[in-house]
């Protein structure tokens, strides 16, 4: 091995630097007197003796220092001692930079991963943990390393979750966040005492999960109403001898319920088409003037002389898309203003556009929208007030669909709403989806 040549190279020159001095002293002894030659020798073994301690002297000062310092160089056998130490280091430093990348890579690969990761040692104390984690914890991986994690995170379900040991099953922790955030949280056995600590935001699954259940509950409901209606009044007209104009009134009232049902069921269908239909792949023009017009006088039927409604429209430019959501968007808009403001009210229809954006805008002087209502107004069945959606003959998925059918045009809804006052929901389109009017296009081209 190299460390068995060099040891043997140090013994043999040291041996023969010794003889050296020997033959010296004795061809000095024998000229000139004995004394002159042990005088000789004694130097040259100092002078040995000396070499070698300095360059062990050197050998400890540099082990004390840090790897980086580099190794002393000498002649003679230290040369082949410090040059073999001079390889290691080398070797060494190597290593060192191979795997400082090899951390590297792995820090840079935790910190990128969608999910919360912490790594923790014995008593669950923070070593280091990743951005996600951070997020979710609300610590900081520099000032709370060291820190154990349930001084930081203080919810009495994930200390009783620590302190149980129990880690075969994620625990859900609702945090105390403003956001309301939720948290899939496991503690994973990693090396040693240590722990890895996997966090994850299951927000919007658990949103979506009780969406879907509100949903079943909502439709169950909605149908139940009607079709309880419709049972009973078909009892009373097999068993009771009803005379012509009471069974005409029961025939009647059977077929509001029966149409209430059909337009719940259509408005779900609308609905689902919207959500899963791709976007369509060839974008009509959708002549807006005279879509406008046909709104208006859906609102008036609708209305039947109740409210006072208006149109103000620009005209010069149309829009890209698909016509019949459109059609839906605006036409939803304009019934929910009709069947929510009182009779003598009124709503008003107003378009505006440029290069730039569109604007199609609905205003009434209803009842109004109180402000923690607005979020939550495009849900599926959502109502502010339940009976008196029923009593206008909403189905609570109008601004459900407005929403789908918008958002598959890159366009937005805003609500803006005064409780006693009314209310403004503006349906807003970016410049892809506005193009200028044939009358416009005629215009510009004649110039």
């Amino acid at each position: 091995m190299p460390v068995q040549r060099t040891g043997m190279n140090v013994f043999v020159r040291t041996a023969v630097a010794l003889l050296i001095f020997a033959l010296v002293a004795l061809v000095a002894g024998l000229v000139l007197a004995p004394a002159w030659g042990w005088a000789l020798f004694s130097i040259g073994l100092v002078a040995l003796i000396g070499h070698h301690v300095r360059n062990l002297d050197r050998l400890r000062e540099w082990a004390r220092s840090s790897l980086a310092e580099s190794v002393p160089e000498s002649t003679g056998a230290w040369e082949d001692v410090f040059t073999l130490l001079h390889r290691r280091q080398r070797a060494e430093v190597g290593r060192r930079r191979q795997l400082a990348r090899l951390l590297s890579r792995s820090r840079r690969a935790g910190r990128a991963l969608p999910y919360g990761l912490a790594i923790v040692e014995e008593e669950y104390r923070i070593v280091w943990c990743n951005d996600s984690c951070e997020s979710h914890f609300g610590i900081d991986s520099e000032s709370d390393a060291g820190q154990p994690i349930t001084n930081l995170v203080r919810q009495p379900e994930f200390v009783e979750y620590v302190a149980a040991r129990d880690f075969s099953r994620p625990l859900e922790l609702k945090t105390a966040r403003a956001d309301g955030l939720v948290l899939s949280i496991q503690l994973v056995p990693y090396v040693e005492s240590q722990h890895l600590l996997l966090s994850r935001d299951i927000t919007q699954g658990i949103r979506v999960e009780t969406m879907r259940r509100d949903f079943v509950a909502n439709v169950s409901h909605e149908l139940r109403t009607p079709l309880t209606v419709l049972v009973g009044f078909l009892e009373t007209v097999r068993e009771l001898k009803l005379d012509p104009e009471r069974s005409r009134d029961y025939l009647n009232l059977m077929s509001e319920q029966s149409r209430r049902m059909q337009r719940i069921i259509e408005d779900l269908l609308m609905l689902s088409t919207l959500e899963s239909a791709p976007e369509p792949a060839h974008e009509e023009r959708v002549d807006v003037a005279s879509l406008l017009a046909r709104i208006r006088g859906e609102a008036e039927a609708l209305s039947a002389g109740r409210h006072r409604v208006s149109l103000d429209a620009e005209s010069g430019f149309d829009l890209l898309g698909t016509e019949s959501e459109i059609a839906s968007a605006f036409g939803n808009l304009a019934s929910n203003a009709i069947r929510y403001t009182p009779a003598g009210g009124e709503v008003r229809l107003l378009w505006r556009a440029s290069q730039e954006s569109a604007e199609f805008s609905v205003e009434d002087t209803g009842t109004g929208i109180e402000a923690e209502h607005i979020p939550r107004l495009t849900e599926r069945f959502y109502r502010v007030d339940r009976g008196r959606s029923r009593e206008t003959g909403g189905t609570g998925l109008g601004l459900a669909i407005v929403k789908h059918a918008l958002a598959r045009h890159q366009a937005t809804l805003e609500i803006e709403s005064t409780p006693g006052k009314g209310s403004r929901f503006i349906a807003n389109f970016p410049a892809r989806r506005v193009v200028p009017a044939p009358s416009r296009v005629a215009s510009n081209a004649a110039a």
